[in-house]
């Protein structure tokens, strides 16, 4: 029998708040199985844009420790109401990721509610996002400190990234077994003296694609701002992928728990 589970995560100022519905087959806070467990959606909360609109930042936990998941877009990937592909990951990589996705809704969304919905090894797992005043975040200022997120980009000239991810920012080609140069620049400005810092490390993800991938270097690190660094990829099947390219700084995985201050944007590639 497939059983159902209700988790709510959300991070807000460092502390985690989870709602769970009976019959967890792995306790919230318990240890990871390394295979078997489910795929949680993630809530990180909401933000304001510039025009009057509101932006969902979503990420996820899956609870495997030696299990990544591929689960399509469909029953058991899918989020509601309306189009049930919404940009949401197809492959899930082990433990918690921030930031994957941003869903955009109206400036009068008001008190809907929207949903995403995965099953994994048999049990499913559905968090609902709203607008709850008790969510708000600040992406791109860490309000404490002043911090923002690094810059990414990729080539001169190209349309510099910063914060959640808003689209494809870059595009690579290759073919089936032999490593893709990916190249990336990144820096990070500090508001106190307005000067280019180090990043500290540029990630890799797949995001969506037919294949495995395996990397080089799936953590980069960035030894001088805004200058080129290479990182290879390796596609085992053709077609398109979409890799997540997520650039740290000093506050590391997911700002510390304050949703700033790391920057999300995506990059296609396509094997033949």
């Amino acid at each position: 029998m497939r059983r159902t589970v209700t988790f709510a995560i959300t991070l807000i100022a460092g502390w985690t708040v989870i709602a769970a519905a009976q019959q967890p087959s792995v306790l919230p806070m318990g240890p990871a199985r390394e295979r078997g467990a489910s795929v949680t959606p993630a809530y990180e909360g909401w933000y304001r844009n510039d025009d009057g609109t509101f932006s969902m930042l979503i990420g996820y936990y899956n609870r495997n420790s030696k299990e990544a998941l591929t689960i399509p877009v469909g029953p058991n990937n899918k989020i509601e109401p309306g189009d049930p592909d919404q940009g949401q990951p197809t492959f899930f990589e082990m433990g918690r990721q921030w930031g994957v996705f941003v869903i955009k809704v109206p400036k009068d969304f008001g008190d809907k509610v929207i949903r995403w919905t995965i099953v994994a090894n048999g049990e499913t797992q559905s968090v609902p996002f709203t607008l709850n005043k008790g969510y708000p975040i600040t992406p791109f200022k860490e309000l404490g400190m002043g911090n923002q997120p690094p810059t990414l980009w990729f080539g001169e000239g190209a349309a510099k990234v910063t914060g959640p991810p808003t689209g494809v920012t870059g595009s690579f080609s290759g073919v089936v077994n032999q490593p893709v140069a990916i190249t990336f620049f990144a820096e990070d400005v500090k508001e106190k003296d307005s000067k280019a810092a180090n990043v500290a490390t540029v990630s890799l993800h797949k995001h969506r694609g037919p294949g495995n991938v395996t990397y080089e270097r799936a953590r980069v690190p960035v030894p001088k701002p805004g200058e080129p660094v290479t990182a290879s990829a390796t596609f085992s099947a053709p077609g398109e992928y979409m890799l997540r390219v997520q650039a740290n700084d000093e506050s590391g995985e997911g700002g510390g728990g304050f949703q700033c201050c790391w920057t999300n944007t995506y990059i296609k590639v396509i094997i033949k």
